[in-house]
């Protein structure tokens, strides 16, 4: 399918080194959202606004399936190298900063699944009010911060765009947001910028410690120069402080309450797509570039992650506010994620990275339809839902089909991702890592359990309110939404095949060194 496809689009063979025209071409999911940000400031009115979305986060979206098309046509045509499309321009020459650019199918993944949120993100805020202009000015800018961190490859600039990320944030939450919004966007920021102090920390000592010319992350690996007893101490704390991000137990409690109060496309980009650098700086910096460290201490963080699977499952399941149950349900995926990458082998680091992809996509179809129903009922309780299913059959529907997902059925995106973790974690030799193995593995059936009385509760049964009788179903702009996530996570619960093969030949490299 992949070889058919390839050639369908009649592609050449392309320069993969340093330097390349492609590689500079990268920049462009920088470009496009500072362009945006012109646009939207120079923007007039509501349509203007829009028009500008649309063509911007479209522009990404074409820019991110092109990247991997030509991904996949380079890597066939014998590619060896393990970043490609590089580019690198010295930034700050009395501190080694170069601004270094380039991608791996890790790499590729995620650009892939941010411009899949921020497209789809944009038509579930088509109607937002107030202040139209300015909650797309600090929407766009977040978004250039998770594009820009995900193409990066010195340890600066990751950084640099990482706090470009997390600091819109809080506005977007505080002025926009609902409920304690004030006091969820402090927390949230707090704790995030907390572990941006630990994670700076651990980089500099990274930098120092190996004594390279650069901040290049491949340069660094290359060299393994970080002494054991200085990995002892910065490995804790950049896997702390990526780990934040991606709710690693005990400190996780910013998620819940942030994802609650924030405006619906925020839910969807933050849980979807900002909560996957955590994992993804925790594999690309952490245990890459420490691996000693991460052997020796990798178990202590395979608990507190194994405690956030559970933890997370299990407060899902007595919370009564749809919000609240997704966000602990991101918890424990989440948990997933870092638990798998803590096993260290090729299988379990490709279901992580494919974790990532799955429940970025189930996450924001989850936020995007509880925003729906919300926005049409006024509550989120589900002890006030119910029949739901009669008064807008196709945001019932869609909900189900988001549900199942979550729980792992099959043909779906969570089924392929949840088997491949699962099945990579009981490759490992040791009885304790095992043990763990299934303790995580009871999160499914909890999952199962709180899925199937939420769908049941809130769907079906007969509506008691009469308010909600007279409600409206979705309306175009939510339909395409949804329809583009439900496509997604059939996609990739049905071909999985192209998307796990790029993964996996990037994750060799990383666990090759433990």
């Amino acid at each position: 399918m992949t070889d058919s496809l390839l050639s369908m689009m009649m592609l050449p063979a392309l320069p993969h080194g340093e330097g390349g025209w492609e590689g500079w071409a990268l920049s462009l999911f920088v470009l496009v959202p500072l362009l945006m940000l012109l646009g939207l400031w120079l923007s007039r009115n509501i349509v203007q606004i829009r028009a500008v979305m649309v063509t911007g986060a479209s522009a990404l979206l074409l820019m991110a399936v092109t990247l991997t098309v030509m991904y996949l046509h380079v890597r066939q045509a014998g590619a060896t190298d393990e970043m490609l499309f590089r580019a690198d321009m010295s930034w700050y020459p009395a501190l080694h900063i170069h601004y270094s650019v380039g991608v791996d199918g890790i790499s590729v993944a995620m650009l892939l699944l941010s411009a899949i949120i921020v497209f789809t993100g944009t038509f579930a805020s088509w109607r937002l009010q107030p202040m139209t202009k300015e909650y797309f000015l600090w929407f766009t800018f977040l978004s250039m911060g998770v594009f820009g961190f995900f193409i990066s490859i010195d340890l600066f600039t990751m950084f640099m765009f990482y706090e470009v990320a997390l600091i819109p944030m809080y506005l977007l939450i505080g002025v926009w947001g609902s409920g304690r919004k004030e006091y969820s966007a402090m927390k949230l920021t707090l704790m995030l910028m907390g572990g941006s102090a630990f994670l700076l920390i651990g980089i500099l000592g990274i930098y120092y410690g190996s004594g390279a010319t650069s901040m290049n992350v491949l340069e660094i690996a290359q060299m393994h120069n970080i002494p054991v007893e200085q990995q002892r101490i910065w490995f804790p704390l950049t896997f702390l402080g990526f780990g934040v991000l991606g709710a690693l137990f005990p400190f996780h409690t910013w998620s819940p309450d942030g994802h609650a109060s924030a405006p619906t496309a925020v839910s969807m980009l933050h849980a979807g797509v900002l909560m996957k650098l955590g994992g993804y700086g925790c594999f690309r910096i952490a245990m890459y570039l420490m691996p000693e460290a991460a052997q020796e201490l990798g178990w202590i963080f395979l608990v507190l992650t194994g405690i956030s699977v559970v933890y997370g499952a299990f407060s899902a399941c007595v919370q009564t506010d749809l919000k609240y149950i997704n966000a602990y349900s991101s918890v424990s995926h989440c948990g997933l994620v870092l638990f798998a990458l803590l096993m260290m082998n090729r299988t379990a680091c490709t279901g992580a990275v494919l974790q990532m992809l799955s429940h970025g996509l189930m996450t924001a179809l989850f936020f995007a339809l509880i925003g729906m129903i919300y926005g049409r009922t006024h509550t989120r309780d589900i002890r006030e839902l119910n029949g739901l299913m009669k008064i807008m059959p196709f945001l019932a529907v869609c909900y189900v089909i988001a549900g199942l997902a979550n729980l792992g059925l099959p043909g779906l995106s969570g089924f392929v991702a949840e088997m491949t973790i699962f099945t990579g974690s009981f490759q490992h030799p040791d009885t304790f890592h095992r043990a763990w193995t299934v303790i995580a593995c009871t999160s499914i059936v909890i999952t199962a359990v709180y899925i199937l009385r939420l769908v049941g509760k809130i769907l079906y049964g007969t509506c008691t309110n009469e308010h909600h009788l007279s409600l409206t179903d979705a309306t175009w702009d939510e339909r395409t939404a949804v329809i583009i996530l439900i496509a997604c996570v059939a996609a990739l619960g049905m071909a999985p095949w192209w998307l796990s093969g790029m993964i996996g030949e990037s994750v060799l490299p990383i666990v090759g060194n433990f």
